[in-house]
């Protein structure tokens, strides 16, 4: 009796091991199988591309909608060879504060939390000086258009006037005027840290614009302007 019953729990044994295998080997064929068919319906989709150090940070849920009053512009005051103001009358930008940013943790340009502010990036030239000055700002926030919204309007040869502390104004002449998307802007950032015009000072401005994405946090595509001073 216990040979046979030795013999029972073998074969019982024996059986749960095939039972195992072939489970096992369902389970890599239906995965293998799934991957298959999700790479299939991958192809021809653009992948996320990854933001640049040099890109500007932007996240229309976290900045201030606040209106800026024509007192709050009177009472903000600079050092005499900082940027004061941005203008653009084509667009309705008026004596629009510039705010001096730097980097983010991330190595992204900082804007200003206002959707009214522009940014000029402390790294770049001041103007004036010979250089390219880097600026930045929101096109808009969760309900009202910000100081860039209709940035992408200005066409070759209009003007754009900046203020210095001191009163001086110095007025730069768009030299060209571009809608890239994320993985496009990426390529191009290093363009916008030199003159489009060699020996020429000028500025660059940079905004989002596009598509909002959840997923990335960003908008999908930047809105690249360079304007030399005349």
């Amino acid at each position: 009796m216990q040979l046979k019953n030795s013999r029972s729990k073998l074969h019982i044994s024996t059986i749960l091991k095939i039972i195992v295998l072939i489970l096992f080997i369902v389970v890599i064929a239906r995965l293998a199988i799934w991957e298959n068919q999700y790479y299939k319906s991958q192809e021809g989709r653009e992948r996320i591309e990854p933001r640049t150090s040099g890109d500007i940070s932007i996240d229309s849920t976290d900045v201030d909608e606040t209106i800026i009053t024509n007192d709050q512009k009177q009472n903000y005051i600079v050092a005499a060879d900082q940027p004061r103001f941005l203008s653009i009358e084509k667009i309705g930008v008026n004596n629009a504060r510039i705010l001096p940013v730097n980097e983010t943790a991330a190595g992204a340009i900082a804007v200003p939390l206002s959707i009214f502010d522009v940014g000029w990036y402390t790294k770049s030239s001041l103007p004036g000086k010979n250089g390219t000055a880097i600026l930045d700002g929101h096109n808009g926030g969760p309900t009202m258009q910000g100081v860039f919204k209709n940035l992408v309007l200005l066409e070759k040869g209009d003007h754009i006037e900046i203020e210095m502390g001191d009163g001086t104004k110095y007025t730069y002449q768009v030299y060209d005027n571009y809608t890239y998307t994320l993985k496009e802007a990426n390529q191009k950032m290093r363009s916008m840290q030199a003159s489009p015009v060699e020996g020429v000072e000028s500025i660059s401005i940079i905004t989002c614009t596009g598509e909002w994405s959840n997923l990335q946090r960003t908008y999908l595509s930047r809105q690249f302007l360079r304007a030399v001073r005349i």
